[in-house]
């Protein structure tokens, strides 16, 4: 991902189940797992939420947009983020299904790249505001 090698980063978390049940509960356990994390460091780095942090959406002239307005795995993401910030794993698990039973593969794709560049980043803040994120993060970005 730092390379920005996108189908190479796919390859490694691609689920691996035989079936397309399997697949897709596989994607959708990754991609709550990482905004899970993403939404803890969030709070890690809006100090415990005493300091608002701020999601913007560009588009592709990096115009901001209201989030209505983005592309709908960018929509997806930055709705199931949010509703991880504000404790509410179910309306982020809703929005995860929704994307898996209606999105096309390459927007499914497109929302677990977000996930990944998401854990990254916020990860990399942390690191360098030596604040706390989880070892297998820390491990990975090692």
């Amino acid at each position: 991902m730092h390379l920005g090698a996108d189908d190479e980063a796919l390859d490694q978390v691609r689920p691996t189940a035989p079936d397309t049940e399997g697949r897709s509960a596989e994607t959708r356990e990754m991609m709550l797992l990482l905004f899970g994390e993403c939404s803890g460091m969030v709070a890690t780095l809006g100090d415990g939420g005493t300091a608002p942090v701020k999601v913007q959406v560009f588009d592709s002239d990096g115009e901001e947009v209201s989030i209505d307005q983005a592309d709908p795995p960018v929509r997806t993401a930055v709705r199931t983020l949010l509703a991880e910030v504000h404790g509410n794993t179910d309306a982020a698990a809703e929005q995860v299904e929704i994307a898996l039973a209606n999105a096309a593969p390459d927007e499914v794709e497109s929302l677990l790249l977000q996930a990944l560049r998401w854990t990254i980043r916020l990860s990399g803040e942390c690191i360098e505001r030596d604040l706390p994120v989880s070892d297998w993060i820390a491990e990975a970005l090692s």
